[in-house]
């Protein structure tokens, strides 16, 4: 980052100075990368029943941000620098992309073999590639500036780098808002499950008031009510019940509350009725 930041200061390259203050960004995004896993690692207490794991995609939603903010910075600079072209050092400027698109391979590397589902293993994933993408950018622009002395290459490049980390940006923000919102896990069709489970478990008559939401990624999270008859015992039927969910949809942790007859929330004012956690 420190000899992109002086290589462009130098060379006169937007590249440069983009990708550099694209890793500022991306060392204080992989430091909260680094935290959230740690962070995540510890056991649930009294005031997080459910551990800390959620912390982890809130770190990935504040990485997309930031990506969101960078795009936009490098965006403004090579508007302005189009407006306004200066001298680009063609020669510095391709040694100091060289040795930074080695780190970021490197750094790639060293990231491939994580999680590729886990969000925040993706946002970091991502905030190298799109280092890795600015070093090959600074490179390019340094070829032609080299071979052809058109400088306006510098500036078109820097956008290109932009727009794909808009792209990437946007998937991340999209993916972790959806689970601090409490979305259904993808793969999870709340309406087809009871009829499933109608189908598939013995005693089990209805299935009602299903939620389904993400603790993370790997952690999908199903409450429902299911009025049964007494052929079978309850015990045993709620078993089968979380078995078959943990077998065909992946959902190790389910709330069933058992009914008999009526729903114990049949009389109850929708405007009443709490969210998927009153449902424990």
């Amino acid at each position: 980052m420190i000899a992109e930041l002086a290589g462009g200061l130098i060379s006169g390259s937007l590249a440069l100075i983009a990708d550099a203050g694209h890793m500022l960004t991306d060392s204080a995004g992989l430091a909260l990368a680094w935290l959230g896993f740690r962070l995540a690692r510890r056991p649930a207490d009294k005031h997080r029943s459910y551990g800390y794991d959620r912390f982890g995609v809130l770190v990935a939603f504040g990485n997309g941000l930031a990506l969101f903010a960078i795009a936009a910075w490098i965006v403004f600079e090579a508007a302005h620098r189009l407006r306004d072209p200066g001298t680009v050092l063609g020669g510095v400027m391709l040694w100091v992309a060289l040795a930074g698109l080695a780190v970021n391979v490197l750094a790639f590397w060293l990231l491939h073999g994580g999680d590729r589902t886990n969000l925040n293993m993706r946002a970091a994933a991502l905030h190298v590639i799109g280092d890795l993408l600015g070093s090959v950018a600074a490179l390019a622009a340094a070829l032609v500036i080299l071979t052809t002395g058109w400088t306006p290459i510098d500036p078109i490049l820097s956008v290109l780098v932009a727009v794909l980390i808009l792209g990437s940006a946007w998937r991340i923000v999209r993916d972790s808002a959806h689970i601090l919102l409490e979305g259904t896990p993808p793969g999870l069709d709340v309406h087809k499950i009871g009829e499933d489970l109608k189908a598939s478990v013995p005693s089990v008559l209805d299935v009602h008031h299903v939620h389904a939401w993400s603790i993370s990624q790997e952690r999908p999270v199903i409450t429902l009510h299911a009025r049964i008859d007494q052929s079978l015992a309850p015990e045993k039927v709620a078993a089968a019940i979380k078995k078959h969910l943990k077998t065909h949809y992946g959902v190790g942790h389910a709330t069933v509350e058992l009914e008999f007859e009526h729903c114990s929330e049949a009389t109850v004012p929708t405007a009443e009725r709490g969210g998927p956690l009153s449902h424990g």
